[in-house]
């Protein structure tokens, strides 16, 4: 696991989608450090959003956002908690083609360190939708941290080896 310096660095375009009842753009914590981390990277930050917590209003700005190829990834922050107003999950289950189950695994491996048997709550997850990658994450300061530093930088970085999400972005749509 590292980055190899002798390859090119290849930036994707990232939506960034912040879910919450009551977090409006001035006070959206969790989105800003995504938005920061996602332009420190070299990405570029395609879109950016808050919806309520509110399945239907969820799916339908993913699919816009799944459905302009000019988006790459979408990365969420909030709505994956326990509660019954934490639908994230539910609305990526409208979307999606396929699961990455790694990804919620690893992000509680990698929160555990963290916050200890409370990741247990946490129902980050992740999907593929229609050739476009999907990742929520709760909408914590340090959840948000945790899942950036963590997984997102190295797998959304083309140097990555062995292996990344963005090399298999061109392979997304094979039948």
């Amino acid at each position: 696991m590292a980055i190899d310096i002798t390859r090119t660095f290849k930036p994707i375009n990232i939506a960034l989608l912040t879910v919450s009842d009551t977090r409006g753009p001035e006070d959206d914590t969790s989105g800003d450090i995504l938005a920061d981390r996602i332009k420190a990277a070299g990405h570029h930050l395609a879109a950016r959003a808050i919806e309520k917590d509110d399945a239907s209003r969820i799916a339908s700005r993913l699919n816009n956002w799944i459905d302009d190829r000019s988006v790459d990834a979408v990365v969420i922050t909030g709505g994956t908690g326990l509660t019954g107003r934490d639908v994230t999950p539910e609305a990526l289950d409208r979307v999606k083609t396929r699961d990455i189950p790694g990804f919620g695994e690893l992000f509680r491996w990698i929160s555990f360190k963290t916050i200890g048997t409370s990741t247990i709550q946490s129902r980050a997850c992740a999907v593929v939708a229609r050739g476009t990658y999907i990742f929520a994450l709760p909408g914590s300061n340090g959840a948000v941290k945790d899942g950036w530093d963590g997984i997102l930088a190295e797998q959304l970085d083309s140097r990555n080896r062995p292996c990344n999400f963005v090399e298999l972005m061109p392979r997304l749509l094979e039948k």
